[in-house]
């Protein structure tokens, strides 16, 4: 049977996109972890690089990243993302890493360096962080804080019954690390988001969403995990749209600004626009 031509449409875009980032070595997560909606961003004008190299020293479970020896720091990489950006015409960029426990910093200085080459070179557009947990060390975040970005976000990625299962990392820490950086700038929009389909109950994933309110967080993301890999944790539930609804009704009710509340749902979908709505105080549901 032929592919109708929408689908043809979304492959010719992705592929499109997925030679230009080939040809330039860079990194996206969202070729690294396959995500379902890379098809959209592309077409938004949207991206979400991945700094640092693509092997992470942790080993999660839920995430399709290589684990084990990461490569040396590529100094060039910042600018050669900023021409990307720049060629690409990108409005909004979300730069991201796979954990590096093996640096001193946790790679915070090649964040705040990417930051730096994509606004001199693209002043105009807006830069989102999604951050690893630094090992919550405060001079880390503090210098990412200091580049001129324009959201800051740390997945929790899971409730706390299944850290150290799920997710190799301590919830408090992550959820520290969110707090540090409202405490820092309580004027700079913070992000965090998580998946759901481990076997967590729903008043595991209230409590994470009262918890995450508390570290002052204004964007929230709710999607439903997807096994990336046959060597990846296995799906235990599907949840039903309802059930993200009903998830997205409760964190209004708490005060969370803007939610994503769906199964394809993953942490950069529709970024821009949930920031947007963040700023201009249209808060709700996206």
């Amino acid at each position: 049977m032929p592919l109708p031509e929408w689908v043809k449409s979304q492959l010719k875009e992705i592929k499109k996109t997925q030679n230009f980032l080939k040809n330039r070595r860079l990194n996206t997560v969202c070729e690294t972890l396959r995500c379902p909606n890379r098809s959209i961003c592309y077409k938004e004008s949207i991206v979400t690089f991945m700094i640092l190299g693509n092997v992470c020293t942790r080993g999660c479970k839920f995430c399709n990243a290589e684990k084990g020896i990461p490569e040396k720091i590529d100094s060039e990489e910042p600018l050669r993302i900023a021409r990307a950006v720049k060629e690409l015409s990108l409005k909004y960029v979300v730069i991201t890493s796979p954990t590096r426990d093996d640096l001193k910093d946790g790679g915070a200085s090649h964040f705040a360096k990417t930051v730096k080459e994509i606004k001199e070179i693209n002043p105009d557009t807006l830069v989102e962080v999604l951050v690893p947990d630094f090992q919550a060390d405060i001079k880390s975040i503090k210098k990412v804080l200091d580049s001129d970005i324009s959201v800051f976000a740390h997945n929790i990625e899971t409730v706390q019954s299944l850290y150290g299962y799920v997710r190799v990392g301590c919830y408090s820490r992550s959820l520290k690390v969110l707090e540090s950086a409202k405490n820092f700038n309580s004027e700079l929009i913070t992000k965090s988001g998580f998946m759901i389909g481990f076997g967590e109950s729903m008043s595991e994933i209230f409590q994470t969403i009262k918890d995450l309110k508390n570290a002052g967080c204004d964007i929230i993301t709710v999607g439903q995990y997807l096994q990336p890999s046959k060597k990846a944790l296995p799906v235990v539930e599907y949840k039903k749209v309802e059930v993200f609804d009903e998830i997205a009704d409760f964190a209004l009710k708490e005060g969370i600004k803007v939610v994503l509340s769906n199964p394809l749902i993953r942490s950069s979908t529709r970024a821009y626009e949930a920031y947007k709505a963040v700023k201009v105080g249209e808060y709700g549901k996206l």
